[in-house]
């Protein structure tokens, strides 16, 4: 029976509405987090549970009619069934409020991905990946449409073989797509907003882009993001989309959090501050809003220093204890707690080189060398193809990954010199004038 919401809208009309969620990516490895200082393990891990977990708590309470999932619920083969099983668990809470939900696989849980298989609940239909299906909700005047990844990489337009939309019908396409395309994402099952324009249809529910985004309202064509934030460049509120639907048309999309830990990257201008003690207060002022941005959650945070300031020398000629210092901020911040994922000095000492690079001195020959290689690309290029035998020595989690070092990419020397130059100075004018 048509679940009939009463929010003053209307007189009879029937009104229900449906989550939107993609992006699970359930019991995600998360490798290398161990490396990482201090890093809760155990409770990144658990947070797409949790999160989850949450979407499926928001959906008995809001009483929906139906949930979708636009893809990569999982994360890759199950490491074992307790994935499933999870899953399963999650499904039969939504049975026994009588709520379907329906399923399209992505890049990371399709066919060729998942080789484990549990039956079931019946609420759950999965829509296969060898051509577009349909099911109806005839109590919604409702059809979804949709089409599961048989491989990881699908080149071709799913969307093109989607049957086209019925007068009199809500027309729903779930759909695991990069669209035209989108930074950071993989360029799977292609399509254009016009192309799904054409199909008629009232809503588009799209996954495959972690961040948020309503590419359009005629049609509505929404990108929920993920459900929970994995690492410092999935950033900010994470959570579903709840529709609401009166008349046979959209009468609103709403964006509700569900993470349970919030990422950030939180940028600190030092810019005229003196001393590396003097940096304590701004970051402890910048961290404690960043906390409490996230809303009771635990913040799992970047902290990135900028600006020109006098506090440079002492911050890079002894970062092992301003590290330590930060961490510590965070750590008195209080419950629900926050943690550095990672520190960044991008500061700048403000001293003019002027004087400097005239000195007769080894520490002038080490300036003048660094300035004539930041203007000279075929010299920089010879002393990176030098560093081949140093890159087949660095150690994995300085190779691979976020924040990766090639010693023999000449232009990420490039980018490094005025680091370099900087911390020369701190460090020999140190010498010079231990304070």
């Amino acid at each position: 029976m048509a679940r009939l919401i009463s929010d003053g809208w209307g007189d009879g009309e029937l009104m229900f509405r449906f989550i939107h969620a993609a992006d699970i990516h359930l019991d995600s490895p998360l490798r290398g987090l161990e490396r990482y200082e201090d890093a809760p393990v155990a409770e990144v891990r658990a947070a797409p549970r949790e999160a989850f977990e949450n979407l499926v708590g928001l959906a008995i309470e809001r009483d929906v009619a139906f949930v979708l999932l636009a893809g990569d619920l999982y994360d890759g083969d199950w490491k074992d069934y307790n994935t499933g099983l999870f899953f399963i668990r999650q499904m039969r809470r939504l049975h026994d409020a009588a709520i379907r939900v329906f399923l399209v696989s992505g890049n990371h849980d399709s066919d060729s991905q998942i080789t484990r298989r549990l039956t079931m609940p019946p609420n759950l239909t999965h829509f296969s990946s060898g051509r577009p299906q349909t099911s109806e909700l005839p109590e919604y005047d409702v059809a979804i449409h949709g089409q599961s990844f048989g491989s990881r990489s699908v080149p071709d337009d799913l969307s093109a073989g989607y049957p086209q939309g019925e007068t009199g019908r809500f027309d729903i396409g779930l759909l695991h797509t990069s669209l035209n395309g989108r930074p950071g994402h993989d360029d799977y099952a292609p399509c254009t907003c016009e192309g799904l324009a054409s199909k008629g249809y009232q809503y588009w529910a799209l996954g495959h882009v972690h961040k948020r985004e309503v590419v359009s309202q005629d049609p509505w064509i929404v990108y929920p993001g993920n459900l929970q934030g994995r690492h410092v460049r999935e950033t900010g509120p994470k959570g579903c989309s709840v529709v609401t639907v009166e008349g046979g048309e959209v009468r609103g999309v709403e964006h509700v959090d569900l993470d349970v830990i919030r990422w950030q990257q939180v940028e600190v201008d030092l810019s005229g501050v003196a001393t590396a003690a003097e940096c304590v207060e701004p970051v402890a002022e910048a961290l404690g809003r960043a906390l409490s941005d996230a809303d009771g959650r635990l913040l799992a945070a970047r902290l990135i220093l900028t600006g020109t300031s006098a506090a440079h020398d002492e911050l890079v000629s002894h970062p092992d204890r301003w590290r330590h210092e930060f961490r510590n901020l965070a750590v008195g911040l209080g419950e629900p707690g926050a943690w550095l994922e990672k520190i960044v000095l991008e500061t700048r000492r403000p001293q003019d080189l002027g004087r400097e690079l005239e000195r007769s001195d080894a520490l002038g020959d080490l300036l003048r060398l660094v300035a004539e290689l930041e203007a000279a690309p075929v010299e920089l290029e010879k002393i990176a193809a030098s560093f081949a035998d140093l890159k087949k020595k660095l150690p994995l989690p300085l190779s691979v990954g976020e924040g990766a070092f090639d010693p023999t990419d000449s232009e990420k020397l490039r980018e490094r010199l005025p680091a370099v130059r900087d911390l020369l100075l701190a460090r020999l004018l140190e010498v010079e004038d231990p304070r």
